[in-house]
């Protein structure tokens, strides 16, 4: 086992397996794999990445090995973590379509070595996904790091299963030995929007008779982790006739952070001491990408039917600097804070103010990336609806200065009877996810009927609070298991472990639909890449970290697996 090891460990230093991991990442970087409505899109991008994983699995040299592209079956539609297809909806399909339709011909990608012990009911299975956030980004590769959508989250994960199977292949063929127990490659689709692919895979039980453990690879900056936090993606469609729903938006946001909070306050767990419950907002209106993608940029239009004089302007001012000085005071001044990526501010400036023939279009500013770093990064959204919050309730002042009504609007957004809004919310195993989902409707509601009140209309609104989307409770696994003593012995053999305590990943993936149906089995979460990069404009991996991930990986299976 230990020359074994050093062997790995060896060859990860080779610059010609390098040059290979980096080739091989950047190849399938340059395939799509964002949601599409039209889902012949997807079926090709996912197609041409198997083609290519296929291709090096096929080099491998483990006696039985074979794969197989598994049909996702969808049936999946019936159990209570099947993610809605909301991906599949346009305005000619509002309904979007069927699941029966749009796994027609798609599935994941399957990779089994047989174990030398030839038992069915023993093995190991490796996870990770195919599928990116929107907006795609095409791969470059730059001073040992390798930029692109997917590059971290979570094609560098496709790569490092790759490269660990192809090096253990062989220096198990040089030493003539052979994995004791069966492993299981699952290359999945649809983990962003919700988990679908590994849902279909985790209801399998003729495949789960060939794993008892389950290593998911993700960008968890080369730690272990024996839990996730859960998260819960939100849509709420806000009504209410007569009412300015974009302001009556800002208030709904208000409580959802308030909300936010008091549920971190409360979530006290020995594996999440750093208790990471973000409070996202990713979408409003036409504006951001993804529910859980940090909003960077949106805007919104002040209409006066009066004049807008120098002084409407000043009090418009001020009311928007009050309000930026308590969200610095809550969630830090960006504008201060280093890209470690380009040594710039996260945010140059935070709004800009431009008169219109009508008022003004105010544009703020903020920074993207995963919910989960979204105290490292600015959120446009929450931002914008403190602006709002202040300019509402400074209405009657400027209604008296310039002789008419203020009225606030998203910009470019026309004026419809519904206004959507998408984020999520993270919380650890202290809270059940119906009790958050419960106290996240409660909060959008006290929200909409606070502006209500504040503004004297009649009420009430409808607000309609949907989970349809992600949907992940948190779990909490055995940290001693003998599976996290082989893989924090594995990642002290790859040099990636430094003595740390052992705690929960600050975000939420694919591992919990595993460790939700097979309560009781070791689940863990590793992987390079980090979470800050991840859904980001400057999505990135290090090669360095890359590299050592396929150390730990490849280590990792062979004392999971045994060797005979």
């Amino acid at each position: 086992m230990e020359e074994l090891v050093k062997q790995i460990t060896a060859l990860v230093q080779d610059r010609a397996v390098r040059d290979y991991v980096t080739d091989l990442l950047v190849s399938i970087c340059r395939h799509d794999t964002t949601p599409s409505a039209d889902v012949a899109v997807m079926r090709q991008a996912e197609a041409a990445v198997f083609d290519i994983l296929e291709k090096q699995l096929a080099e491998n040299t483990f006696a039985g090995a074979h794969w197989e592209r598994r049909p996702i079956n969808p049936a999946i539609a019936k159990h209570p973590a099947y993610s809605q297809l909301h991906f599949t909806k346009t305005a000619e399909r509002p309904q979007g379509l069927p699941p029966e339709t749009v796994y027609a011909g798609r599935g994941n990608l399957l990779y089994f070595v047989p174990g030398a012990d030839g038992q069915e009911k023993n093995g190991i299975a490796l996870n990770a996904h195919i599928d990116v956030v929107k907006p795609y980004i095409p791969p470059r590769v730059e001073n040992g790091i390798v930029y692109g959508r997917g590059s971290c989250d979570d094609k560098g994960a496709i790569v490092v299963m790759i490269a660990a199977l192809r090096l253990l292949s062989q220096v198990l063929r040089k030493a003539n030995r052979k994995l004791k127990r069966n492993v299981v490659g699952m290359f999945v689709v649809e983990e962003e929007t919700g988990g679908n692919g590994s849902l279909s895979l985790a209801l399998d039980r003729d495949l789960k008779k060939l794993y008892d453990s389950i290593l998911v690879l993700e960008c968890a900056g080369n730690n272990i982790h024996p839990a996730n936090r859960g998260a819960v993606w939100y849509q709420i469609d806000l009504s209410c006739p007569g009412a300015n729903l974009f302001e009556m938006a800002a208030f709904v946001y208000e409580q959802l952070e308030w909300e936010g909070r008091a549920i971190k306050a409360e979530s006290r767990h020995a594996l999440f001491p750093q208790r990471p419950v973000q409070t996202c907002h990713g979408m409003i209106g036409h504006f951001g990408e993804h529910p859980s993608r940090i909003c960077g940029e949106v805007a919104f239009d002040l209409a006066f039917a009066g004049q807008a004089t120098p002084r409407v302007k000043e009090i418009v001012e001020d009311a928007i600097a009050a309000a930026l000085a308590d969200y610095i005071g809550l969630y830090g001044d960006k504008t201060k804070m280093a890209d470690p990526t380009t040594g710039k501010p996260k945010v140059d400036h935070h709004f800009d103010l431009e008169e219109t023939a009508r008022g003004f279009v105010c544009r703020v500013h903020g920074s993207t990336g995963h919910m989960g770093s979204i105290m490292e990064n600015d959120g446009a959204i929450t931002k914008m609806a403190g602006f709002v919050r202040a300019l509402v309730r400074s209405k009657a002042r400027i209604g008296a200065l310039c002789g008419g009504v203020l009225t606030m609007s998203l910009h470019d957004e026309p004026a419809a009877a519904v206004l959507k809004l998408e984020g999520g919310q993270g919380f650890v195993p202290t809270h059940s996810i119906e009790e958050v989902m419960a106290r996240m409707r409660a909060a959008a509601r006290q929200g909409a009927d606070q502006y209500l009140r504040l503004t004297g209309q009649a009420g009430p609104a409808t607000v309609k609070v949907t989970y349809d989307k992600l949907h992940n409770a948190a779990f909490d696994g055995d940290p001693d298991s003998p599976t996290m003593r082989h893989a924090i012995a594995a990642a002290k053999a790859a040099g990636m472990w430094k003595d740390q305590p052992v705690m929960g990943w600050t975000v939420s993936c694919d591992s919990r639909l595993f460790a939700g149906e097979y309560p009781g089995m070791p689940v863990i979460t590793s992987g390079a890449g980090l979470l800050q990069y991840a859904h980001g404009d400057a999505e990135q991996v290090n090669l360095d970290d890359l590299m050592t991930s396929i150390a730990f990986t490849a280590i990792y299976v062979l004392k999971e697996a045994g060797i005979a």
